[in-house]
C-alpha cells in the first residue's frame, strides 16, 4: 500500500515532469581571486536565486554561517511582503542574507556554493517551476571587495564554459535595505521536510551540498528560530 504522502509526492512528479528533474548541481571550479578575510568580526552577503526556501536551507547547513534569513532585496519600495514582492511589480527579489565568519568560509566559497548546489545561474527571472523577476538570479554585493569577487568569478566561470549557457546573474548594489520575510517563511524546508515542493525542489540542493561540499557541510542547520529563542 502506497501512503499518503509517498502518493502526493508522486502525483506532483507527474503533474511537475520539469521540476522533479530542475534541481541538478554543476561542479565548478572555486575563484580564481577570493575575498580578503578581515581580522575580525562577521560578515554578510546577500543573494538571490529562486525561491528563498532552498536557498535559505543550503547556506544553513554551510559550516561558518551563524544566520540566513529569507527575505527580500533589490527593489525600490521601502517595505516589502510576500503578497505584493510575489506579483513581480516591486523589483524586489525573493533573497537571503547570509551572516558568516570569513575566516571559516570565504566570500568567494559562499558564491560557489550558490552557483553550484543553490541554484542555476543560467536561468532569466525563473527558477524551475517559479517564473517572475522575484526570482531572479542576482548577487547583492556589500562592499566593493564583494562586488569584484562576484563580478570576476562570474567571467571566469563563463570562460570556463562550466554552464551549457550563459551566467544571467546580475551584480548589483541594494537599491534599499534587505527585509526580512514573514514568519512562516523561515526555516520552511526544514519544518516542511514532507512538502512535495520541497521534496522536489529543495531538498536535493541540500543533498547536493552534503556530497559536493563535504568540508563545508553541517549537520545542525543554523535555524532563525533557534537564534531567536523559539
Amino acid at each position: 500500500m502506497i501512503n499518503r504522502p509517498t502518493l502526493l509526492l508522486s502525483l506532483a512528479l507527474a503533474a511537475f515532469p520539469y521540476c522533479a528533474q530542475a534541481e541538478t548541481a554543476t561542479v565548478i571550479p572555486p575563484p580564481a581571486h577570493d575575498a580578503a578575510a578581515p581580522g575580525s568580526g562577521l560578515e554578510t552577503a546577500v543573494l538571490a536565486g529562486g525561491c528563498f526556501w532552498g536557498v535559505q536551507a543550503v547556506f544553513q547547513h554551510v559550516k561558518g554561517v551563524s544566520s540566513a534569513v529569507s527575505g527580500y532585496a533589490g527593489g525600490t519600495q521601502k517595505d516589502a511582503k510576500y503578497q505584493v514582492v510575489s506579483a513581480g511589480t516591486t523589483g524586489h527579489a525573493e533573497s537571503v542574507k547570509v551572516t558568516f565568519d570569513p575566516k571559516q568560509v570565504s566570500y568567494g566559497k559562499l558564491l560557489q556554493i550558490y552557483f553550484s548546489v543553490a541554484h542555476d545561474p543560467t536561468q532569466l527571472d525563473a527558477q524551475g517551476p517559479d517564473e517572475g523577476p522575484q526570482y531572479r538570479s542576482e548577487i547583492f554585493p556589500q562592499n566593493d571587495a564583494q562586488a569584484k569577487v562576484a563580478k570576476d568569478y562570474i567571467a571566469q566561470l563563463d570562460a570556463a564554459k562550466v554552464f551549457k549557457r550563459p551566467i544571467v546573474t546580475k551584480t548589483s548594489t541594494m537599491k534599499q535595505a534587505f527585509y526580512a520575510a514573514e514568519a512562516y517563511h523561515q526555516d520552511y524546508a526544514t519544518l516542511h521536510p514532507g512538502n512535495p515542493y520541497i521534496a522536489i525542489n529543495d531538498a536535493p540542493k541540500v543533498r547536493n551540498l552534503q556530497k559536493m561540499f563535504a568540508a563545508e557541510w553541517r549537520d545542525k542547520p543554523a535555524l532563525v528560530r533557534e537564534a531567536k529563542g523559539e
